[in-house]
């Protein structure tokens, strides 16, 4: 449903001060405004109005060039933004530049709309298994984590039982079990796919998606069109926005400051955060807002970016950061993909397989107790991808190239049509001193901001990790009978570039030792009692499960721990 236009603020102090609406700003406006707190809510982007901005229900040709964008402009951009994409921002934003440095690769998604990345992730909702959270204790590699499993999992299951996940009970210590919906019917691919798996003794279980199946707190089932990366105007997948954002907003202590583009947190000589320096990006002139609390979740390398440029007397290297920690442990999903022809789904009568907007069935990690034979430690899930997706901006361009024009193109089109399938590796980054992000006293934005610099190398560890992916895929690839593609542009080294799988964590990590950490293990840093940081910059390190649910819980374990503080005068 559309909202109102955002409220702008007032000269008051404001009790909560949130940066940022995405899965942990949302989570943090949802729970607080829950237990009767006012929080007012910064977001760099526009408000959200699914009516107008989610296009899952258009065809191709309702739009110019079939969504190429104006001038057919998706034809000639490695960018992968159509007309029906459902964010507003991308990975170059203009005006918002960013570098990285020599001998590196770095990619960054920035979203700019409330709701930020959650309007159109894809879902996939894993907890994190209870050795994830003591990795040190395993083979010596990384940080162990604050908390235990046993600590987070309560939050875990909360966040479930509002947005909604999709699984079946297998008992599969990498995989835990929560509160699910019941999941949707593999599709015909899919059940090719898992036969395959069970030969390899690779388990290939119903995903674990946040896509409503029954309707939940009056958002309807989805009905299976397919599309959810272009957003669901229903609200029957998981976005901050609909699901919590807007909810919080009804309560009536909710303010929503939108397109404000914070550049510092202000403190007060005493330890204490006091104000946030804001750029209106309508008018281009510099506002402040006062809090008793203030909460980054501006997503982790942007929340590093604001605490860095926050450089005073009493924090001479930015907020928060006399650990020295800030900006360091960058670390992202692993990740290598494959696709291959099928030839034993030709023929097959045609069927809608669009689902759910995703694959129905994923193969959580299944060796972690064989850790030393592997070469490499950790692990790596499996999703996969097939059937007979709506044809779109060059769906047919490799069968083009091979059979020309005119009957011989449509026929090829016709026999492969629906039977290529996939496969991507999402594995465990362990966290190296060679990534990070810093300021670059070079480079601005257009609001005379300084940009983030980026340094990454993926280590060995990582590199053999991919190695094993591909061999799996190809493993999996031959029991099908398929045969296999060349792997495209962006795995064609071996492995994915940094930053491109948008999962990137750890920058401002929760530990016990001030010295070696930002945060504490409720996500409040150790040197400003009232600033809090609930996004991905918390985590000590980036298992092979999506770090989303786990924004979310971690958000939401923070955030009765501040209602309780702030009742109890503590902040």
């Amino acid at each position: 449903m559309a909202r109102s236009a955002a409220i702008q603020p007032t000269s008051e102090t404001h009790d909560v001060v949130v940066i940022g609406s995405g899965a942990g700003g949302g989570t943090v406006a949802h729970v607080l405004t829950g237990l009767g707190v006012r929080v007012t809510l910064l977001e760099a982007g526009p408000m959200l109005d699914p009516m107008r901005d989610f296009k899952e229900h258009q065809w191709p040709y309702d739009a110019d060039h079939r969504g190429a964008l104006e001038g057919g402009a998706r034809y000639f951009s490695p960018v992968p933004r159509t007309h029906f994409s459902a964010w507003s921002g991308g990975w170059e934003l203009d005006g918002e530049p960013f570098t990285v440095d020599r001998g590196s690769e770095f990619q960054w998604f920035r979203s700019r709309v409330v709701g930020g990345r959650t309007n159109h992730y894809g879902r996939m909702s894993f907890r994190f298994a209870d050795y994830d959270f003591k990795p040190y204790d395993r083979d010596g590699l990384g940080e162990n984590w604050p908390i235990t499993y046993p600590e987070i999992a309560p939050y875990y299951e909360k966040a479930e039982t509002l947005i909604g996940v999709t699984g079946t009970f297998e008992g599969i210590r990498s995989a835990p079990d929560g509160v699910f919906q019941a999941p949707p019917p593999p599709k015909a691919h899919e059940l090719l796919i898992q036969a395959a798996s069970e030969r390899l003794n690779i388990p290939c279980i119903p995903n674990r998606r946040a896509v409503l199946t029954r309707p939940l707190n009056g958002r309807p089932a989805c009905h299976y069109c397919g599309q959810c990366g272009r957003g669901c105007q229903g609200g029957a997948n998981y976005s901050s926005s609909q699901t919590q954002i807007f909810p919080a907003l009804e309560t009536g202590l909710l303010q929503i400051v939108d397109q404000a583009m914070v550049r510092e947190i202000v403190t007060d000589g005493n330890g204490k955060a006091t104000e946030v320096i804001y750029i209106d990006k309508r008018t281009g002139t510099e506002r402040r807002i006062r809090c008793r609390v203030l909460v980054l979740a501006a997503s982790a390398c942007e929340s590093a970016r604001i605490l860095l440029n926050s450089k005073n007397e009493e924090f001479p290297d930015g907020v928060a950061n006399s650990s020295g920690v800030v900006g360091r442990n960058l670390m992202d999903t692993v990740g290598y993909g494959l696709s291959a022809r099928v030839p034993a789904l030709e023929g097959m009568p045609r069927y809608n397989s669009d689902g759910a907007g995703g694959a129905h069935l994923y193969m959580p990690w299944w060796r972690w107790e064989e850790q030393e034979a592997l070469g490499f430690p950790r692990g790596y899930h499996i999703e996969m991808g097939g059937g007979y997706g709506m044809p779109g901006i060059g769906s047919f361009g490799r069968v083009a190239r091979a059979a020309g024009y005119g009957a011989a193109l449509k026929a090829q089109a016709r026999k492969e049509y629906g039977t290529r399938i996939s496969f991507e590796g999402r594995g465990e980054m362990i966290p190296n001193d060679d990534c990070y992000c810093e300021i670059d006293s070079d480079v601005v934005d257009r609001w005379d901001i300084p940009v983030l610099k980026f340094h990454f190398k993926w280590s060995d560890y990582e590199r053999d990790q991919a190695k094993h992916m591909a061999e799996t895929f190809h493993a999996l690839i031959d029991t099908m009978g398929g045969i296999a593609s060349a792997p495209r542009a962006r795995d064609a080294s071996g492995i994915s570039v940094g930053g491109s799988i948008i999962h990137e964590v750890g920058t401002v990590r929760m530990g016990d030792d001030p010295e070696t950490s930002a945060l504490n293990s409720f996500c409040q840093t150790h040197d400003v009692e009232n600033l809090f940081v609930c996004d991905g910059a918390s985590f000590v390190g980036n298992p092979d499960k999506n770090p989303t649910l786990t924004i979310n819980a971690l958000a939401w374990r923070a955030s009765e721990y501040l209602a309780e503080e702030m009742r109890r005068g503590n902040v």
